[in-house]
């Protein structure tokens, strides 16, 4: 549903109060001239499928097929990014935490919802929600387990809160089978949820 839909959609019963909040604010500033529908079309389009999270599976596609792009990304990832040409707004201070088979990280901002938008793009919907938010530091095996992604005892989870200043993103461990994969083939493994942690890469099998 684009924009322009919003203007004319009149049944909201399935919508929250905030959702509500935003669908008034962009009808009267649609009216009002301020906004062009098909333009903040294209800019959500934009954030969501292209800014990201295309360009965080190349950066997580080129840290799995270059060794020392993986050495500088856990060291200092903002740069290290950067060569790929992804900065801006939101990707100031990034942080790069590496998934092993004895490790599995997950992302969550407890205050509100930082997020990377340069590699990410827009945050999901349930990444902002008070029962992810709150759940994710209380229960975060439980959390995972709904997202269907199981987490053996024996395999630490760390969860990390982001804040204004420090932003998160998750390398998954790259999926066995694809040693000989191009970073474009790999880039079609990495998922959004993978990079959060609250998903795992894809299967070359699947």
């Amino acid at each position: 549903m684009t924009a322009h839909d919003h203007h004319h959609d009149h049944d909201h019963s399935d919508l929250s109060e905030t959702e509500l909040r935003v669908r008034a604010l962009e009808s009267i500033l649609t009216e009002k001239g301020y906004v062009d529908p098909a333009a903040l079309d294209l800019l959500i389009e934009t954030y969501e499928t292209k800014v990201g999270p295309r360009n965080g599976a190349r950066v997580v596609a080129r840290a799995w097929a270059d060794p020392a792009f993986r050495a500088r990304l856990i060291r200092d990832a903002t740069p290290a990014i950067a060569e790929l040409g992804y900065a801006g707004r939101q990707g100031e201070h990034i942080v790069a935490l590496e998934n092993t088979p004895r490790l599995h990280n997950m992302v969550v901002c407890t205050l509100c919802s930082c997020y990377p938008w340069p590699v990410l793009g827009l945050p999901p919907v349930w990444y902002k929600s008070a029962p992810y938010r709150s759940r994710a530091v209380i229960d975060p095996r439980g959390v995972l387990d709904e997202f269907g992604v199981a987490v053996p005892d024996h395999i630490e989870l760390r969860v990390w809160d982001s804040t204004a200043e420090i932003r998160y993103m998750v390398l998954p461990e790259r999926p066995v089978g694809t040693e000989d994969w191009s970073e474009e083939q790999l880039e079609a493994l990495v998922t959004r949820d993978s990079m959060i942690g609250t998903g795992l890469a894809l299967s070359p099998n699947k």
